[in-house]
């Protein structure tokens, strides 16, 4: 098998600093924070307002901030943060063992990148655009896979890839400045390491669909 010299060196070099299985640590983070919220809300809620992404936090030199936002739980129902927690490890898992404990890793530090540039534009970032951009990843790489929507109804990771993308165009045209800034930043990372990817799964769905329908056209004639 080639190898690309530059990217093989590159990656032996980061491979020191990579930290495996990064998906679970976050995940177990998050499922801490969202545990103290519920279980002891007055420290949950104030560790909670010391990990988020601020620019006045930032401004004042709480630089723990950069790293400690991935830690951020969504809100939700503890019965969905289960569900939501254990979607967020099988992607990110998923994705690590498709590239690699490197590439993941650049993955998701360019996002996290991201996310910093859009609290200093906006004045505050969270991790949810980040955390989509693991999603499109994988539904990129895995766009036949089936998962269980709300744990009973099949569907393809390509088809729940339209529904969010279009959820989000649609707040992409009716959201503010800043949530149009958030939402180019934190999905850059997609179009950096998947652009290729992603059109080349949109032009096999194309050649799909005009087949079927050519096909559908012959059978009427």
């Amino acid at each position: 098998m080639n190898h690309n010299p530059i990217r093989f060196n590159l990656e032996r070099r980061l491979r020191r600093y990579s930290i495996s299985n990064l998906m679970q640590y976050i995940v177990i983070g998050q499922g801490i924070v969202f545990a103290l919220l519920w279980i002891w809300p007055s420290l949950g809620y104030r560790l909670y307002s010391l990990i988020t992404l601020t620019r006045t936090g930032l401004m004042h030199g709480q630089i723990w901030r950069l790293v400690t936002f991935v830690f951020v739980p969504p809100s939700s129902s503890p019965i969905f943060i289960l569900f939501a927690l254990y979607f967020y490890y099988l992607i990110g898992m998923g994705l690590e063992h498709r590239w690699g404990k490197v590439k993941f890793n650049l993955y998701y530090l360019v996002g996290m990148v991201a996310a910093v540039i859009s609290a200093l534009i906006t004045g505050y970032a969270g991790n949810s655009f980040l955390n989509l951009s693991l999603f499109f990843a994988y539904a990129a790489l895995y766009p036949d896979e089936e998962v269980l929507l709300f744990m009973i109804l099949p569907i393809k990771m390509k088809y729940l890839a339209a529904l969010d993308a279009a959820l989000y165009l649609y707040q992409f045209i009716v959201g503010s400045a800043s949530t149009r800034v958030t939402i180019v930043l934190c999905l850059l990372n997609v179009f950096l390491f998947l652009g290729g990817d992603i059109i080349s799964t949109l032009r096999r769905e194309s050649t799909y669909w005009k087949t079927r329908r050519n096909f559908r056209n012959a059978m009427k004639k």
